[in-house]
């Protein structure tokens, strides 16, 4: 197994090369420009523009990897609402660029995407739900989705997750759950969203499960996020309450206040029973994540 990250500077894509340096599972992690992952070894390490098809080829060609992992893209939602070109360039155009690599390659392409491709009026979703994007993010994602669903190549899997929080190296955004440590710890104002329900999910477990889909050769859509639905309040919540922490600062909020750009689904979170039976998966709490995060 060889296996091509994408998205390798990132949260997720950071943990993947810390799994498969662990477990000695032979990688080659690429992002665009430099090596920001102190941890990944430099040759193992490959500058990659997902958006310039001459160059993903002669990575692969250079490369020729047995898997795919394609973390890359641009998540955040509001700037995908305010720029939905450049949105649909990077999610939509740059997975059909990497998985025309990947079929002539034959090799397995693992998608992640989001559990934003529903409108979150059902919620605890399972893989076999209708999906209804509510954002420019969420219907970019649903078309990179379609890419593979289309495809007459078979040899894909989609990781759909929610949330993913933790620490890594050098990174360009923050997360919920780093966020509430840092501000609670400091007793500094928050405004707190209480109408919005995920399932948090440690970048740790979803990278484990995005591994396990290679090893075992698993096709299709899976679901991998956290064990519990939350609200956003909750999650802070449950942070103060393991760092002992007063809520005092904290106020509640309602998210429509906030006058975001992109609509967002009210309630999500995933039936996990399928990567529960098909990969073993086996996600953490927030409290059982957290020793990790603030020793």
């Amino acid at each position: 197994m060889r296996i091509l990250i994408t998205g390798s500077n990132g949260l997720l894509g950071q943990k993947i090369v810390k799994q498969c340096l662990k477990n000695k599972i032979e990688f080659i992690a690429t992002s665009k420009g430099g090596n920001r992952n102190s941890d990944c070894p430099d040759d193992r390490y490959v500058s990659m523009d997902i958006c310039n098809k001459p160059e993903i080829n002669n990575v692969f060609q250079a490369v020729y990897p047995t898997h795919v992992i394609h973390t890359a893209a641009i998540t955040n939602v509001d700037y995908c609402e305010l720029n939905p070109e450049e949105c649909r360039e990077v999610n939509i155009q740059a997975t059909r660029y990497l998985f025309e690599a990947a079929k002539q390659y034959q090799a397995h392409f693992e998608l992640l995407s989001t559990d934003f491709v529903f409108d979150g009026e059902k919620g605890m979703y399972k893989e076999t739900d209708d999906v209804h994007p509510l954002s420019v993010y969420a219907a970019s994602k649903v078309d990179a989705e379609k890419v593979l669903l289309k495809s007459d190549y078979k040899n894909w899997s989609i990781a759909r997750t929610i949330i993913v929080y933790g620490t890594a190296n050098n990174l360009s955004r923050s997360n919920i759950v780093l966020w509430a440590i840092d501000a609670l710890q400091k007793q500094q104002p928050m405004n707190i969203i209480d109408d919005q329900f995920r399932m948090p999910t440690w970048a740790d477990d979803l990278a484990w499960g995005c591994l396990e889909i290679c090893r075992r050769n698993k096709t299709g859509i899976f679901h991998l996020c956290g064990p519990e639905l939350l609200s956003i309040y909750q999650i802070v919540e449950r942070v103060a309450g393991y760092l002992n922490a007063s809520m005092d600062h904290v106020k509640m909020i309602d998210s429509s206040t906030l006058n975001q750009p992109a609509k967002r689904p009210p309630r999500t979170g995933f039936d996990l029973s399928k990567s529960r039976k098909e990969l073993n998966y086996n996600p953490k709490t927030i409290e059982e994540t957290l020793k990790e995060l603030t020793d």
